[in-house]
């Protein structure tokens, strides 16, 4: 008999990454169920989809609480167990030697956000926590809460663009705008850098002279649609490992070390 996984999903729009996991996991695709959505942004028009399924929801305004800190920051509740040094050390979002002051204000701001949703979480049994246009980078802080096995990450991203390149918010855009000739989508472990975690899975398309903006993001999106929930799927059967790679050159010298994911 297969167990089935509790995922958690976190939102900031539309959820149409969100309605593709959830349409998979009754009709059997994805062996496992979506226990809760979470967003960011109280207006995601994906909690309304999530609502008509009977999925629990919940919003923590990302946007109210970084307002807040920055008209009174004295006045702000850091959870007790937030390490601001810890966390600039670990985090590889801000370049906090650059500019220390908004390498600080964004961590504080977001163990604010973040402790928020973890509290919103706790609520919940989870085995796997997906990303399904979250747009919100996620901290140390949070990462090391809902990743306690190293060997086992269960934060899952998806990414509009063949990682490592294109990272950030516009994955598309950027493939569009640098003009290449294939795109495509990835779904990734998160870790602490910006859509720099091991890569699970991805799929390509082949783009056209004439193909719009427009038409690459459709042409993704349709790929997305499939590719999320088949590697929720290899989650879901125990089929995902980690392992570290490192890449040595002829003369001997190690050049790199790298975290990837083998099935």
């Amino acid at each position: 008999m297969t167990t089935r996984i509790r995922i958690g999903a976190l939102i900031s729009g539309g959820g149409t990454n969100l309605q593709a996991i959830i349409d998979s996991c009754e009709s059997g695709a994805i062996d496992g169920q979506v226990v809760f959505v979470g967003s960011d942004n109280p207006a995601a028009a994906g909690l309304k989809r999530a609502r008509s399924r009977g999925i629990s929801t919940f919003v923590v305004d990302y946007g109210a609480i970084i307002r807040d800190y920055r008209n009174a920051p004295n006045t702000a509740k850091l959870p007790p167990d937030f390490d601001l040094q810890g966390t600039l050390r670990r985090q590889q979002l801000v370049a906090s030697e650059h500019n220390p002051s908004r390498a600080e204000l964004f961590l504080q701001t977001r163990a604010i956000a973040e402790s928020r949703l973890l509290e919103e979480m706790s609520a919940y049994s989870f085995d796997l926590l997906v990303l399904a246009g979250f747009m919100r980078n996620l901290t140390p802080y949070f990462i090391d809460r809902v990743n306690t096995d190293p060997a086992r990450p269960r934060i899952m991203n998806i990414h509009p663009a063949l990682l490592p390149a294109f990272p950030g918010v516009d994955g598309y855009g950027d493939t569009f705008r640098y003009g290449c000739k294939v795109g495509g989508c990835t779904v990734h472990f998160i870790d602490y850098g910006e859509d720099s975690g091991p890569i699970i899975g991805q799929k390509a398309f082949d783009i056209a002279d004439d193909d719009t903006l427009e038409r690459i993001k459709e042409k993704g999106l349709a790929l997305e649609w499939q590719l999320y929930p088949e590697c929720i799927q290899l989650f879901a059967h125990n089929r995902l490992r980690v392992e570290m790679r490192s890449h040595t050159l002829g003369d001997g010298t190690q050049s790199s070390r790298r975290v990837v994911v083998r099935e």
